[in-house]
């Protein structure tokens, strides 16, 4: 109760003197009183003013209001898309130069520059947890546990169910010719092969 009534005085006081409401009760020290007070509400406008939006993290703001340096994650790619860059445990991605009216360069995770439109917004520092990428499972069944399943080689299958399958030791060939690597279906998956859906040619 009693650090109640102490944090509430203390509250008063730092409003009072916000809106300059305090007086000296002695007449003769009143000019002095209320000059203080003044430049008192002076600073703290000042300071306010003056405070470094950017240096707060977890504030999520447009690129066109951060400047150069900056370390950002949870970009978006399109404004009010939401969120779609940069969002994996541990990383960050870093403003290259001053945003400018239409476009800013972030530099991503991997390297790559991207230009990126100054109305996107994106969340001021790092994602947490930066050591998930060091841990280490103890056992096969701790990423089962992770929902991951067991993934087999098609070398160590039998030709009935995989291309890849069969022959003496570790061989990917049917015959005499070695045969490039495809799918379980038997398209290739390397080679340059097409196998997404054809573009609309123009």
């Amino acid at each position: 109760m009693m650090a109640w009534r102490v944090g509430r005085a203390s509250t008063t006081l730092l409003n009072k003197l916000v809106n300059g409401r305090i007086h000296s009760q002695n007449p003769r020290n009143f000019s002095s009183a209320d000059a203080n007070i003044h430049s008192f509400r002076e600073k703290m406008m000042n300071q306010m003013l003056h405070l470094d939006v950017n240096s707060q993290i977890g504030s999520c703001m447009p690129l066109a209001a951060m400047r150069i340096g900056t370390m950002i994650h949870n970009i978006e790619v399109n404004p009010g898309q939401g969120g779609k860059l940069v969002r994996a445990a541990g990383t960050s991605a870093k403003i290259l130069k001053e945003p400018t009216s239409s476009h800013v360069m972030v530099k991503l995770p991997s390297g790559v520059a991207k230009l990126i439109n100054t109305r996107c917004r994106a969340t001021i520092g790092q994602v947490s947890n930066p050591d998930h990428g060091s841990r280490k499972l103890r056992k096969a069944g701790q990423s089962r546990w992770l929902g991951r399943r067991p993934h087999v080689r098609g070398v160590a299958m039998n030709p009935v169910d995989h291309p890849h399958g069969g022959g003496e030791g570790r061989s990917k060939s049917s015959g005499r010719y070695g045969r490039c690597s495809v799918t379980p279906w038997g398209k290739p998956c390397k080679s340059g092969y097409k196998t997404g859906p054809l573009k609309r040619r123009k």
